[in-house]
């Protein structure tokens, strides 16, 4: 039997060691960036000030809340149906459907945005279907704008949004909603008076990370969105990698970091379930 004080050392030895993996890969990454930031290519916050006045950079910047925003909302309503129909499955077929979801995960990110390259395009797939069956007469353009990158993306997003939900969903007793039916209420009114309430952590964290990932993607969008539709992981990458400028990349990475981090305070304020409730 080990002794409290070696199982004390033994927790402080675990303790130290992750801590040690989080300073080295993100504390001193970050304050690497926020040095850089400030001090290329002279010490002062022009890099910040030329981020926050100048009017291209503001439309990058409304570009990914754009994105960001909309993928989300999108992921949200899809996602939802999906979670709760993966809830009441029976449980052979839940656990189809379940694989499927997660085989989508395993696969390559940049193989399956290249697929809905070739599925989105003026000659592709999705296009032929709707012209032969007469929705259309000219070929959509769904590729190089909001749209191609929305359906990209959202389709990446929906495990990180189904899982959650899936796991809050499980949890709701099918009885609170047949006393909702047997109190008059209608199917929508169970819904969203009933259901949605209860399910709002998992939507709520769902959400929060979706929104967080979209923030920063960058393979995605540069493919299906093309320039005119940029956002901020692409102007960082623009910024180092083709005209090394390590101080305007940083301040921008710094912003979108604080941004992040202010979304997840948030959601700890609000969101995070309370003791004693």
């Amino acid at each position: 039997m080990f002794s409290a004080a070696t199982r004390r050392g033994s927790g402080l030895g675990f303790a130290m060691s992750a801590i040690l993996l989080l300073a080295a890969f993100f504390v001193i990454p970050v304050v690497f960036l926020l040095t850089r930031s400030v001090t290329e290519p002279q010490l002062g916050l022009q890099n910040y000030a030329a981020l926050v006045g100048s009017t291209t950079y503001a439309k990058v910047f409304f570009n990914t809340f754009l994105v960001a925003g909309v993928v989300t909302l999108v992921t949200v309503l899809i996602a939802f149906p999906v979670a709760w129909a993966l809830a009441i499955m029976p449980g052979r077929w839940a656990s189809v459907v379940f694989a499927i979801i997660l085989l989508s995960m395993w696969t390559n990110l940049l193989a399956r945005t290249y697929a809905w390259m070739v599925l989105l395009q003026q000659t592709g797939l999705i296009n032929r279907m709707l012209k032969a069956i007469g929705l259309i007469d000219q070929p959509l353009q769904l590729t190089n704008n909001l749209i191609g990158v929305t359906i990209g993306m959202v389709y990446i997003m929906l495990p990180f949004m189904i899982l959650p939900l899936m796991g809050v969903i499980k949890k709701i007793d099918p009885a609170i909603l047949q006393a909702a039916a047997l109190c008059g209420a209608t199917k929508w009114q169970a819904l969203t008076r009933v259901l949605v309430p209860l399910a709002a952590p998992g939507i709520a964290s769902g959400a929060l990370m979706v929104f967080v990932m979209s923030l920063g993607y960058y393979v995605t969008p540069s493919l299906l969105g093309g320039t005119a539709n940029m956002m901020l992981a692409e102007l960082i990458a623009q910024q180092v990698q083709s005209l090394v400028n390590w101080g305007m990349g940083g301040a921008a990475a710094f912003l979108l970091l604080l941004v992040t981090l202010g979304l997840y305070a948030v959601q700890l304020r609000f969101f995070e379930p309370k003791e004693g409730r």
